[in-house]
């Protein structure tokens, strides 16, 4: 909520909000995050008790809480999830790289490649990695200037040395033993083995860490070594080797092994892109950035019994000691771009194979705009709300909650919002990933 000069005041309820736009106090600002204005209200008449942003960075998603803080209880006002498009990006340069490669080696022109005669500057991230910081680094950027934000929280991946419970100095191994000792490792075999069974694929079940060469055959404690097991399997497999234990099911033995030495790329793209995103923040937020482990975050979430998911985890980054109450929506955004600057489409040889239209803008709508349609007749008949893709004919399609519905006549839609390289819709809290419109 912001007053009548643009200043953010404090969070409101939805209710509260249509009680302001209903009496005439305020106009929608925004729609999607929904943010009003007030027209009767500046900062110096209100009492604004500030708020905070809690981030869980992810490799294909990112979430993001905003919450207000009494003591060390915590209220959940507003959650995002952020999805990324770093895959995109790297399939593109890929492809980009492989047209150039083909070209320069066909009976053409010749010209020598570039790449290897041109510097990086220190703290250089390949692009699809850039994208993941600058996205939330954006999205933080926003709410700041929604919301009266004082302080931000930023899970990164370290081992929480601050709750130590030894009495001593600690060395090697032992430094790393603390209040969350194990947590770590836990999550590492939680998104390597995708929490389910490494031997059946069962999901939503207690799963226990297995050794995938038993300890009592010479197997080590190495997290190359551990696996997850659901009680069942854990108990038929017992102590004896992987080899054995699948035998019967040859496809399943190969996948396990195979997943055993398969790296993790999302988390590898996390650990590459934490400090940048730490000293983005730290930057923008000088005095007012914190951070905390991945262990204390998931402590905290089991101690409020609250599910997995990535906005309840930014919920949960840093000390607390309670949560008092989250939001039931979860504002679902996916990172869509703004298109292309390319005004050609290539074959699969890299050669333009047809034009596209000079200008992007038909009927004052462009592609990615976000607007309302309403049908009056025809299979199509009721109200559309989502993004739309323009054509010269004017002809749109609009892509909704729903799925798309194409051919609207563009006189029936009405802007709500220009586009700015997102998509967005709703979820319920607890439902899992979602596809923005």
């Amino acid at each position: 909520m912001l007053d009548k000069h643009g200043t953010p005041l404090q969070p409101t309820t939805p209710a509260r909000a249509r009680k302001l736009l209903k009496a005439g106090r305020a106009v929608v600002h925004r729609h999607a995050p929904f943010v009003i204005r007030l027209k009767d209200r500046t900062v110096d008449q209100s009492q604004v008790d500030g708020a905070e942003i809690g981030i869980d960075p992810g490799s294909k998603h990112t979430g993001i809480a905003v919450f207000t803080t009494a003591g060390r209880d915590r209220r959940g006002l507003y959650a995002i999830e952020l999805a990324h498009r770093g895959g995109t990006i790297r399939d593109k340069l890929a492809q980009r790289a492989a047209y150039r490669r083909a070209r320069r080696s066909r009976n053409l022109r010749y010209r020598a490649p570039r790449f290897n005669n041109r510097g990086r500057p220190e703290g250089w991230l390949a692009p699809s990695l850039r994208h993941r910081v600058d996205t939330t680094m954006s999205w933080v950027h926003r709410l700041a200037r929604w919301a009266p934000v004082h302080a931000v929280h930023v899970e990164r991946v370290a081992f929480d040395t601050h709750v130590l419970t030894a009495g001593r100095p600690l060395e090697g191994v032992e430094y790393q033993h603390g209040t969350l000792a194990g947590y770590e490792v836990r999550e590492y075999l939680l998104a390597k083995w995708r929490r389910a069974c490494a031997h059946c694929g069962a999901k939503n079940v207690p799963l226990n860490i297995d050794h995938i060469r038993p300890r009592s055959l010479g197997g080590s404690d190495r997290v190359s070594n551990l696996a997850l097991a659901c009680i069942p399997c854990n108990q038929a497999k017992s102590n004896r080797p992987i080899e054995d234990f699948l035998r019967c099911r040859p496809k399943q033995l190969a996948t396990v092994l195979t997943q055993t030495k398969a790296p993790l790329r999302d988390a590898a793209a996390v650990n590459a892109t934490r400090w940048a995103l730490w000293r983005a923040l730290d930057t923008a937020f000088p005095g007012q950035t914190r951070t905390a482990s991945g262990g204390r975050t998931k402590w905290n979430r089991t101690r409020a019994g609250l599910p997995k998911t990535h906005t309840l985890d930014a919920l949960c980054v840093g000390h607390l000691d309670s949560i008092s109450a989250y939001p039931a929506t979860v504002l679902a955004i996916m990172a869509t771009g703004r298109g292309t600057y390319s005004r050609t489409r290539t074959d699969a040889y890299g050669f333009p194979r047809l034009r596209l239209p000079r200008h992007k803008t038909f009927f004052d709508y462009q592609t990615g705009d976000l607007a309302r349609a309403v049908i009056l007749t025809g299979k199509h008949a009721g109200t559309h709300v989502g993004r739309i893709a323009v054509r010269a004919t004017g002809s749109f399609n609009i892509r909704t909650r729903h799925g798309l519905i194409q051919g609207l006549r563009h006189k029936h839609f009405r802007l709500l919002q220009r586009a700015d390289g997102y998509g967005y819709t709703t979820r319920k809290e607890g439902c899992g990933v979602s596809t923005p419109a």
